[in-house]
């Protein structure tokens, strides 16, 4: 799990890698995105099992600039309600405009999927549900 993206001087050399951190680094990496620490460490805990590198953060802005210095994020998990100015719906879009091959998956147990907010290819998840189940869904989404 990353927090915040690493700077190029704190990477460790491919050579200095033990076999577990080089596996780690082959994982795809998520950009989990998600305002409630207690959730975003539950998610985070349920994708990084499920095969993921997950890269936190709580706002839109944030994921945003994430995405700009992370190219080999493969997928954007979001929530819709999120701390700072935009929402995930927002955010989603944005994404979809700057990246639209990465897979999308808008989580909320509030926000009604509105069909006009949704990007093309997002899919949406109410809660209730699942950590597995989202994970179930965003491996469908990354399989196209």
């Amino acid at each position: 799990m990353t927090r915040e993206p690493t700077s190029p001087d704190t990477t460790p050399a491919a050579a200095d890698l033990t076999e577990g951190q080089a596996s780690e680094m082959d994982r795809p990496v998520i950009l989990l995105v998600e305002d409630e620490a207690l959730t975003i460490m539950d998610l985070g805990d349920v994708l990084e099992n499920g095969g993921y590198e997950t890269v936190q953060c709580a706002s839109a802005e944030r994921a945003l600039s994430i995405l700009q210095t992370r190219p080999e994020i493969c997928g954007l998990v979001t929530d819709v309600e999120l701390s700072g100015r935009a929402n995930g719906f927002e955010l989603a879009n944005s994404v979809a405009e700057a990246r639209p091959e990465l897979p999308i998956l808008i989580v909320s147990g509030r926000a009604a999927p509105d069909p006009e907010r949704m990007p093309p290819g997002a899919r949406f998840v109410s809660r209730p549900c699942s950590g597995e189940d989202i994970l179930e869904i965003l491996r469908e989404l990354m399989r196209r």
